[in-house]
This record gives structure tokens, C-alpha cells and sequence, in this order.
């Protein structure tokens, strides 16, 4: 049984690994999918795409919160960010998001307060030390943050903090998993699906997508040993002819996934349509927070009429997120999109896939 961290990097293990893999795979192409960022980062980190066959392609999904946000959003924050009575609080990573015309980071450079903030109840001290002003938090991230902005949003209504409320932008992940299939712009043999996620939800949110079409999925950790012992499962299953939920992750991931937090989300956030970037509007794949706590809703709060989302020219993200294109077929990948100025979400996230390109990958494959 492995204990240690360094245990799930060894690379003799690895390797064993890599040879059975390399032993099971079919000779025909398969196309995997990662839905989380962090799996991304792991992968190329650690080169483990050196260790597959050919057969095996491994495809980079919509698994980063930051790069999922379209730009409607970043464009709305940029608007609140103008009013002199608010206080913008965010993840660090939003600010540097370009929207239509401009991101949070412009705006703060121009004299908006916007701050930083590592955790929503950090928010909620803003809020307490100006209780002149309005703070506005924004929410985004999927299954894995939603809980502690549910709280936070339950200790402001306890706290009875009239002056903040959250920009909600948060999203599930089954729906945009379901309508990457049912676009069938890829052909898809089996998902690798993300641990964090996972932990909060449990493993059979994505039962339905192995029994209505046939998919395997398993659920993995971000360790190189978890993301190649998850591509294994993978591959035995796709080779037997068969389509379950495996977790991989047993460490983090339990049957059922985490009551409590669920239960915060549920008292908190409703189902509701959400805008992916690249994907576009997907029903049932957002959090919208229910009427019950409506004084918190910043869009409740702060109705604004804007002019539609502009991406920026030249920008694939879009078709990054889709897994159709890889960031070295962009026109502006390294050239003018770099980390340091990025031109679209993907290249802003440490977990975003063209910036993970940018940093491990050196050639259009």
C-alpha cells in the first residue's frame, strides 16, 4: 500500500505502470479526455505522455473554473468594479482575465478597488471593516469552491452583513461533460474525471455517462502515478468492451462524496443554466443562488445592461476548451499571448491549458 508522496512519483513503479499500459492498449487510436486542469498540469509536468503509446491520445477538457468563465462575466465585473461604493473581491486568477474591452486588472490599475482574496470569508472581513461600502465577491469554480461560497454566503446572512453579495459563476460539471458528447465533434473512448470535484459530489455523478453512452470514466488524483494507474482502467475497459465508474482516488473520493457540503450547496445554490466559453449555454450547469438569500445575489443587487461579449481576434480558446485544437495551433500562442499578457482565459490560470503548454510544451505535435 502506498504511503508517501514520493511513492506515487517513483519511477519504477511509473514504469510498471507504463508497461501495462503499453501491453493493454489496443492498436487502434483512442481518444481519453481530462476534465480538470490540474490532471493537465500533472500530465505534461511530468511528461507522462512519454510514457503511451501512440494509440493513446490524451485530450484536454473544460477542467479550469478560470478559463470556463466567459467573458459576459469578466465583462459585468469590469462594469461593477466603475461604481466608487463597491469593493470587488476575487481570486486572484479573475484579474487578470481579458474581457470585451478590458479585465480587473485594468480596472484596478485605473483606481477601482478590487482585491484579492484567498478564501470567500476573507470577503466577509472586507465587508465587516467597510461597513460603508459594498462588496462584492466573485464566485466562479465548480463543485470544489461553490460549498465555501455557500457558506460564506450563509455566515453573511447570520452576520446580517447587508453590504455583500456574490457574483455567482459557478458551474457542474456532468452537464458540460454530457454536451461534449452530444456534439460529437471528437470522438470520445473514456473520461478521465477529476478528483477534487469528485470528492465533494461522489463517483456517480457520472454514472449516466458510462450507462447511456457507453463511456468509461475513472475517477483519479493528480499524483503521476494516479493519472497513469487511471488511464490503465482506462484501457482494460475499453479493451474488455465494458463501461463503468472506477475510483482510482479512494484516498480522497468516498461513495456518496461529502454530505455536508452538498447539503450547504443545496441550501444555497439552485440548478440553472450557465455560459461556458467555448461551449456556450448549458442547461442545468450552473449555480444560481435561490431566492431565499436574493439580498446576497449581486446581479439582484446590481442590475446591468451590457453589450454582448466580444472574444478577443485570433483567440482559440473556445476550441481549446473543446478539446478540438491544442494551444500551439493558436496563431497567438507565444507570440503575443504569453503569461505574462495573456489574450485569453486559457493562457491566465496556472491550471489553464495553454498556459500549461506554454510552460512544459515546446512544438506543435
Amino acid at each position: 500500500m502506498i504511503r508517501y508522496l514520493d511513492e506515487y512519483r517513483d519511477p519504477r513503479l511509473i514504469e510498471a505502470i507504463a508497461d501495462r499500459i503499453r501491453a493493454s492498449a489496443p492498436t487502434h487510436p483512442i481518444n481519453l479526455m481530462e476534465v480538470c486542469g490540474g490532471h493537465t498540469l500533472t500530465i505534461f509536468k511530468y511528461g507522462l505522455k512519454h510514457f503511451l503509446p501512440s494509440s493513446i491520445n490524451l485530450i484536454s477538457g473544460p477542467g479550469c473554473p478560470v478559463c470556463v468563465t466567459d467573458n459576459s462575466y469578466i465583462d459585468y465585473a469590469v462594469a461593477l468594479s466603475a461604481r466608487p461604493e463597491l469593493i470587488i473581491a476575487s481570486f486572484g486568477d479573475m484579474l487578470r482575465v481579458p474581457g470585451s474591452t478590458g479585465s480587473l486588472q485594468s480596472a484596478k490599475a485605473d483606481g477601482a478597488d478590487v482585491r484579492i482574496c484567498y478564501s470567500p470569508l476573507e470577503a466577509l472581513v472586507i465587508a465587516e471593516m467597510h461597513p460603508e461600502r459594498q462588496v462584492v465577491f466573485l464566485g466562479i469554480g465548480f463543485e470544489t469552491t461553490a460549498p465555501l461560497v455557500a457558506s460564506a454566503i450563509l455566515r453573511a446572512a447570520e452576520r446580517d452583513l447587508t453590504n455583500f453579495s456574490v457574483l455567482s459563476a459557478h458551474k457542474v460539471m456532468p452537464p458540460a461533460m454530457q454536451a461534449i458528447i452530444q456534439a460529437g465533434e471528437i470522438a470520445l473512448h473514456g473520461f478521465i474525471c477529476p478528483g477534487h470535484v469528485t470528492a465533494i459530489t461522489g463517483p456517480e455523478i457520472y454514472e449516466f455517462i458510462a450507462r447511456d453512452y457507453h463511456l468509461p470514466c475513472v475517477v483519479t488524483g493528480f499524483e503521476p502515478l494516479d493519472l497513469l494507474e487511471a488511464i490503465l482502467r482506462l484501457v482494460e475497459q475499453i479493451r474488455a468492451g465494458i463501461a463503468k465508474v472506477e475510483n482510482q482516488y479512494r484516498r480522497a473520493v468516498k461513495p456518496g462524496g461529502n454530505a455536508q457540503a452538498q447539503a450547504i450547496m443545496r441550501e444555497v445554490f439552485e440548478p440553472a443554466p450557465a455560459t461556458w466559453r467555448g461551449l456556450g449555454t448549458i442547461p442545468q450547469s450552473g449555480l444560481r443562488i435561490r431566492d431565499k438569500y436574493r439580498d446576497f445575489c449581486a446581479e439582484t443587487k446590481f442590475p446591468l445592461t451590457l453589450e454582448p461579449a466580444v472574444d478577443q481576434p485570433g483567440c482559440i480558446c473556445g476550441d481549446v476548451m473543446r478539446g478540438l485544437k491544442t494551444p500551439p495551433e493558436c496563431p497567438l500562442f507565444r507570440t503575443i499571448c504569453q503569461p505574462e499578457h495573456p489574450c485569453g482565459a486559457c493562457m491566465v490560470s496556472a491550471e489553464g491549458t495553454c498556459a500549461t503548454y506554454f510552460k512544459y510544451h515546446q512544438s506543435i505535435p
